[in-house]
């Protein structure tokens, strides 16, 4: 039986968790605290991040090397700009041949690395051993079996394939891709039009603002990719337009909340409050992505709007009055 780790037990680690059980494949979880472990295999549940959700029997922990012993996949679900911090303490103990699944949405501050690359960096892995996964793909609906479909990025086929078989389900179906870095660019771009997204919908616009941000994001998202090596195929598809789609539009989506509430006129405080603790991943990616942007000579207005709401005093109004007053151009 293939057996696989996943290092963190917040609402989509645990979802996925769920998914590669049900899916026949053999599950220790990392949690990050005692009490989660404990639920997790006593009571059937992460009451903390997927309350009333039923799990499968799995095996949970809180030590990392416990959780990546013999693990032939090691599932990295822990925040973009934690994974660094993360991954120097569990290199030591990932498996010499283990197959390194990213989770993970965002591109690091300050190197402006995607996930794949932060990972190849930390744990000096050839790039053939490390995939990423990206999809619309809200935590809730999959831990509930709702039909959902999701991209698997490798460079190797082979062990794309493998994770391919180990994470599907009749409820989940897994395709495969080879464009790592297009997979990666949309989902850490999706984020941060998700809460353009959520901050019109706070401030009561309806759905042709709404349609035309995820227009619009969608071209900044693909300038950006094909810049820096992405097929536009593949932001066509699950990885782009589906995820954009799903986390631009639900309540489920953390970024669309936080937007929402910055929308009504709310601080970041507030915002982050009503994400119940949990991390808006845009609200830091906003700003490395517009640095990478910046550094291909790549136009993205909304994600500078984003910016500049999130870090630097600008109201919701005043980005939409500067989004509105650009100069006319062909689309």
């Amino acid at each position: 039986m293939v057996r696989a780790a996943v290092l963190g037990a917040g609402s989509w680690g645990t979802a996925f968790a769920k998914v590669l059980a049900e899916a026949g494949t053999d599950v220790t979880i990392l949690a990050r605290t005692p009490d989660i472990a404990k639920a997790i295999v006593t009571e059937h549940e992460n009451p903390f991040y997927l309350p009333g959700v039923e799990l499968p029997r799995m095996k949970a922990t809180t030590d990392y090397a416990e959780a990546l012993a013999g693990a032939d996949i090691s599932v990295f679900a822990v925040p973009s700009q934690t994974l660094r911090e993360n991954l120097e303490q569990w290199k030591g103990s990932i498996e010499p041949d283990s197959t390194m699944l990213s989770l993970a949405k965002g591109i690091e501050t300050g190197t402006l690395l995607r996930m794949s690359q932060v990972i190849t960096q930390v744990t000096g892995a050839d790039a053939s051993r490390v995939a990423v996964l990206s999809g619309p793909n809200l935590a809730k609906e999959v831990a509930a079996r709702q039909p959902a479909a999701t991209v698997i990025a490798c460079p190797d086929s082979g062990r794309a394939i493998e994770l391919q078989k180990a994470c599907a389900t009749g409820y989940f179906r897994p395709y495969t891709n080879s464009d790592v870095i297009g997979c990666e660019v949309g989902g850490a771009c999706k984020n941060v039009i998700a809460l353009a997204c959520g901050i019109a919908a706070g401030m009561g616009l309806g759905d042709n603002t709404l349609a035309s941000i995820m227009t619009r994001g969608l071209a900044e998202i693909i300038r950006l990719g094909v810049a820096v090596g992405a097929r536009p195929a593949t932001l066509a598809g699950l990885a782009g337009v589906g995820d954009l789609v799903a986390t631009c539009t639900s309540r489920l989506s953390r970024n669309h909340s936080f937007g929402f509430v910055l929308g009504e006129g709310g601080s970041l405080e507030e915002a982050q409050a009503a994400a119940h603790g949990q991390v808006a991943e845009g609200v830091k990616s906003c700003t490395s992505v517009r640095a990478l942007a910046e550094a291909y000579d790549v136009e993205m207005p909304i994600t500078d709007s984003v910016h500049r709401v999130c870090h630097e005093g600008m109201t919701a109004r005043e980005a939409g009055e500067y989004l509105l007053g650009r100069r006319h151009k062909p689309e």
